[in-house]
């Protein structure tokens, strides 16, 4: 499988469940109805371990933020940047699309607007630039700075570093989801953005585009800076 298709297959895969839980969580007349938070955190922290194995084939980025770090630090080329980067929005596009088909009665019965854009997008629980930009940049440097530590060839478990992986975002969503959601993704935020904009989502009301800079912006920052510190600290 080429990188592209890799990336475009197990972003979607990382969509399809990430966002097929928050659905089965906040829409109305699922049988996950109110969940949880923590039933949300599991559903994304399995959507990613089993987006890694599906995208093997391209070490499974999964992530711009992932991927530019891994640039930065001259362990991956700069040329295949922008494969990999449109590989990973496609794929939160496709899955974001695939979520809305199979909770399309959901989205229905739903009337919050709120509720809806939840599925598919980050909202910042109480709206402050700067500190819901921290917030995306913190998280996405634990993010970062874990995966670079996990993955180095010292401490790699070989075809199971999916699982610490997962298990670094499931903490990250339990420890400092709490503000913004955890977007720590900016295709996995804009990708399903977009889509909520052009779908026919009945009464989804407003994409929030005022906000969508932020998880774009946060992580792209906090992957630069986790970098940075990685160099040093090796």
């Amino acid at each position: 499988m080429t990188p592209f298709f890799s990336e475009l297959a197990g972003t979607s895969i990382v969509i399809i469940l990430g966002e097929g839980v928050v659905a089965n969580v906040v829409l109305n007349k699922t049988f996950g109805n109110s969940g949880g938070w923590i039933v949300i955190t599991f559903g994304w922290a399995i959507a990613v371990f089993v987006g890694v194995f599906v995208a093997t084939s391209s070490n499974a980025h999964l992530n711009p933020a992932v991927t530019l770090a891994f640039a930065a630090l001259g362990k991956f080329s700069w040329q295949l940047v922008p494969v990999y980067i449109a590989g990973q929005f496609l794929g939160a596009m496709l899955g974001s699309t695939l979520v809305w088909l199979a909770y399309r009665k959901h989205f229905e019965a739903t009337e919050d607007p709120a509720s809806k854009l939840a599925v598919f997008c980050t909202s910042p629980a109480i709206r402050s630039t700067g500190d819901n930009l921290f917030s995306e940049i913190l998280g996405t440097f634990v993010l970062i700075l874990g995966v670079l530590f996990l993955t180095a060839p010292k401490n790699s478990l070989g075809g199971l570093d999916a699982l610490p992986v997962a298990l670094l975002v499931l903490g990250i969503g339990l420890s400092l989801g709490g503000t913004t959601g955890y977007a720590i993704n900016p295709a996995r935020d804009l990708g399903p953005r977009i889509m909520h904009s052009i779908l026919p989502v009945k009464g989804k009301g407003s994409s929030n585009w005022s906000y969508s800079w932020i998880p774009v912006a946060g992580p792209i920052l906090g992957s630069l800076l986790a970098a940075l510190c990685f160099k040093f600290l090796q």
